[in-house]
């Protein structure tokens, strides 16, 4: 019960990841802000309760509290009135777990334009609007003088950590999500609030074609390390009070393992003391990719 009492919200919590990461902090004693639209996997279709109230029905059979949201969390009303429906129905907000997303594949030169934008606005506009209210949430609390001691656990990915072939948009959008939580962890700090990132690895229904290509479902009682269950652990533990001065981190979280991702930071360097001339640069950059650290392979590259 580490988060017992807390209040939740959990956006695209109707399936997979989100789904598994409702129930958990229910498990632990959340009050849980069940969002989601019920769309396609591209994001398509009209938007349907089904897959959040199910999820509030199974919260209600583990005897927990819970509450289904239909808001369009990349609108500035849907992130709004989400955040708004979390105070009013729980008396608060403590943890914000942004994880609504879906995928539209392409090379990037049969990305169509409506392609990009679509999963670029889910995914990391998605991720900034709830966290712009949850964040004046949070400042009027503490400039109130209430203290807070809230979480923000943004949902990041291999495919924008090291980038994935047929998945410019998505990669594109996954990185941004990193940057946004570095700029908000420092920010937001002052109120309260720390601010993490997961790359989770699971099979959902965003991964499960790429998941029966090249991995077998295990045998019956033996450990599934690709269920998405596996991942909501760490976010739970992110969003206790437990937690308190982990920020401004992105953890790889798979299985049983779990990985400290190494941002982009300062590597070997050189400097001339002036302006360097063209024709010396071939030989500087050389010497500093010589004793710098190789990049991990983009996903799906030969």
């Amino acid at each position: 019960m580490i988060c017992k009492d807390r209040v939740v919200i959990v956006t695209g919590a109707g399936r997979g990841l989100g789904r598994a990461h409702a129930l958990e902090f229910a498990r632990q004693g959340a009050k849980v802000v069940v969002n989601d639209l019920g769309v396609a996997r591209d994001g398509t279709g009209e938007a349907a309760s089904g897959p959040a109230q199910d999820v509030v029905a199974e919260i209600g059979k583990l005897g927990g509290q819970a509450v289904a949201s239909p808001h369009d969390v990349a609108t500035e009303d849907g992130a709004q009135a989400l955040v708004a429906l979390a105070v009013e129905t729980f008396g608060g907000l403590d943890v914000l777990v942004n994880n609504a997303g879906f995928l539209r594949d392409r090379m990037l030169v049969n990305l169509s334009e409506d392609e990009w934008d679509a999963v670029v606005r889910v995914h990391l506009k998605g991720h900034f609007l709830p966290l712009k209210h949850a964040g004046l949430h949070w400042r009027a609390r503490s400039k109130a003088g209430d203290p807070v001691d809230a979480r923000v656990i943004n949902t990041s990915s291999g495919a924008g950590l090291l980038g994935s072939v047929g998945q410019g948009n998505y990669s594109a959008a996954k990185a941004g999500i990193v940057g946004l939580t570095l700029v908000a962890s420092a920010e937001l700090a002052r109120y309260g609030v720390t601010v993490n990132a997961i790359a989770p690895a699971a099979r959902t229904r965003m991964t499960e074609e790429v998941f029966a290509q090249t991995m077998a479902r295990p045998a019956e009682g033996e450990f599934d390390a690709m269920a998405p269950e596996n991942v909501s652990p760490l976010v739970v533990w992110l969003g206790s009070t437990g937690s308190r001065g982990v920020t401004g981190r992105v953890f790889e979280a798979e299985g049983g393992r779990i990985c400290v991702m190494d941002a982009f930071r300062h590597g070997p360097s050189t400097d001339k003391g002036a302006r360097w001339d063209p024709s010396e640069i071939g030989e500087a950059v050389t010497a500093l990719l010589a004793r710098a650290l190789a990049p991990e392979p983009v996903y799906g590259a030969s």
